[in-house]
């Protein structure tokens, strides 16, 4: 699965903004320049129709990037802007707010610019450009995607163009109906995904140098590695850097156990018996094979569970759509290999299983996986409790998992209830 996939799966995830626990820094290079934070959407200087998009999205109350990024970029004259923090904490929220109150409604041409790595991401912004955006009537919004012909010398009258960098790049050069020197804000969202992805880079940085110089430009990005830093270097001449230090994962805030059972009918008994005595809300199941995910899928589906399951077969709206059933609760079980076990976010998930141990090529633990499985138990501080289920040859593994990461995992016994009832309390 690739980075973009993954930013899109979360961004339709995250209906509602991710409390971090994270620290907030700011790196500032002009000290002359003003830094404050709102507390409130109130406090800062947007229309009514604005605030009521706002509240039509669900947000209260500004998160902790909010609260330091919106004020750098509704300031006059505007600041230049690289903001770095995880999926669902408010990014795509703040910028689509920051180009809804740039645009000037009553000059019909271009004026707010955002790239975007994939088609899917695209539209998906423009989707909270429209529902933050919808009492802003007479502001419009056109996409620079593949699909969306244009003829030369078309006349574009939208106040916001959303694309990608190929096609925004025949927009402007080939097709010559957008005209950059006219662009007041420019927004690149997902920067990091933009490096990793061959061509996207250099697209952005050609279209960039072609913006007037009075241009703001605010730069997205989920992580703040070397190769972002490089890149915005590039891009942006002395930006203020705000950065929700990124979450690290780990093990100290989740509960670990493992059964051992014969057979791997025996170890669906055994993940039946510590279902039903948890009465658990919603629980991941990680397989390593999609065989064995179809057939436990199978299994829990036939005994009257309501199951949802996830391989890397499925498209990424097909992953999204069956993400997003899971996250509103209704499948209670999410059945998945390990195109699930990195970067995607579902809050409420406390409860982990593996329904065997990460290995690799070489039937060695997958401790990286492992680490990445259990954590959807353990996410922005949350507590959770994982649970695998192994036959007895993998009890060596369970073993160097144990010493790998200097960590416990107890054993219990599949068929005690009384002892899976007291962890249960």
């Amino acid at each position: 699965v690739t980075l973009a996939e993954l930013s899109l799966m979360n961004k339709l995830i995250h209906t509602s903004l991710v409390e971090s626990q994270q620290h907030v820094e700011i790196l500032q290079r002009d000290p002359s320049s003003p830094l404050f934070s709102i507390k409130t959407f109130e406090e800062l200087p947007l229309k009514k129709e604005l605030l009521q998009g706002v509240y039509m999205m669900g947000f209260n109350r500004p998160s902790k990037i909010q609260e330091q990024a919106l004020p750098l970029m509704l300031a006059y004259p505007p600041q230049n802007l690289i903001a770095q923090s995880q999926s669902g904490t408010g990014k795509t929220a703040a910028f689509v707010l920051a180009m809804l109150s740039r645009a000037n409604a009553s000059e019909k041409y271009p004026q707010c610019l955002c790239l975007a790595p994939t088609y899917e991401l695209a539209l998906q912004i423009g989707q909270v450009v429209r529902t933050i955006g919808k009492f802003c009537t007479d502001i419009k919004v056109n996409y620079a995607v593949r699909g969306n012909r244009v003829l030369k010398g078309m006349v574009l009258e939208e106040q916001i163009i959303i694309g990608t960098p190929g096609t925004t790049l025949d927009w402007c050069f080939k097709q010559r109906i957008l005209d950059l020197t006219k662009i007041s804000l420019f927004v690149l969202d997902e920067a990091d995904i933009m490096i990793d992805t061959q061509g996207l880079s250099c697209q952005s940085i050609r279209i960039h140098r072609a913006l007037p110089k009075s241009c703001q430009v605010l730069l997205f990005s989920a992580t703040y590695k070397e190769p972002v830093r490089a890149f915005a270097e590039r891009i942006i001449p002395d930006p203020i850097v705000i950065k929700l230090r990124e979450e690290e994962l780990t093990l100290s805030n989740i509960r670990q156990y493992f059964m051992v059972c014969q057979s791997s009918d025996e170890q669906y008994k055994a993940l039946c018996n510590l279902y039903g005595s948890f009465t658990i809300g919603q629980v991941m199941i990680f397989c390593q094979t999609r065989r064995l995910a179809d057939w436990l899928s199978g299994k829990m589906s036939r005994d009257g569970h309501q199951v949802a399951i996830l391989t890397a077969e499925l498209t990424v709206v097909q992953r999204a759509s069956v993400i997003q059933r899971f996250r509103e609760g209704k499948e209670k079980v999410l059945i998945a290999t390990n195109v699930c076990a990195r970067g995607i976010d579902v809050q409420q998930v406390t409860t982990v299983v593996n329904f065997g141990l990460p290995v690799d090529q070489d039937g060695q633990p997958d401790f990286e996986t492992y680490l990445h499985r259990i954590g959807r138990a353990g996410r922005f501080g949350h507590r959770g409790i994982a649970f695998s289920v192994v036959e007895r040859g993998a009890v060596g593994l369970v073993h160097k998992i144990e010493e790998y990461f200097q960590t416990t995992i107890k054993q219990l016994d599949p068929y005690d209830m009384d002892e899976l009832e007291k962890l249960a309390a």
